[in-house]
């Protein structure tokens, strides 16, 4: 079995950092669905502003609303404003399509490839 690249959402624009949460990335529904991320799903996010690195899982967010929200700890680590790569894996024993999600500053989907 390897963990393999499943899903991206490529440089998302962080809407609000809440170190106030319980914790986890609150997510957009609408980029959720466009490269298959489930709700408590667990994710890598990797700044690319900072180069911060954190693994936390998703929550939804409101459809249309572009929101991507770092709450709890990690939001000490990644700021408002900073720019993020959004990325899910999968446990497997073939190799599988990876969707990638591009976004505008609003973070609304401008293009996904599959490869």
């Amino acid at each position: 079995m390897r963990s393999v690249l499943r899903s991206k959402i490529h440089r998302a624009t962080v809407t609000e950092a809440n170190p106030d949460y319980v914790g986890s990335i609150t997510i957009d529904e609408d980029l959720l669905e466009a490269v298959g991320l489930w709700p408590h799903e667990k994710v890598l996010v990797v700044s690319v502003d900072s180069g911060a690195r954190l693994e936390t899982y998703t929550l939804r967010g409101e459809r249309g609303s572009g929101v991507i929200c770092i709450n709890g700890a990690a939001a000490r680590l990644i700021k408002e404003g900073e720019l993020v790569i959004i990325i899910g894996f999968e446990l497997t024993d073939r190799p599988i399509p990876a969707r990638v999600a591009f976004v505008d500053a609003a973070n609304r989907v401008t293009e996904v490839v599959e490869s």
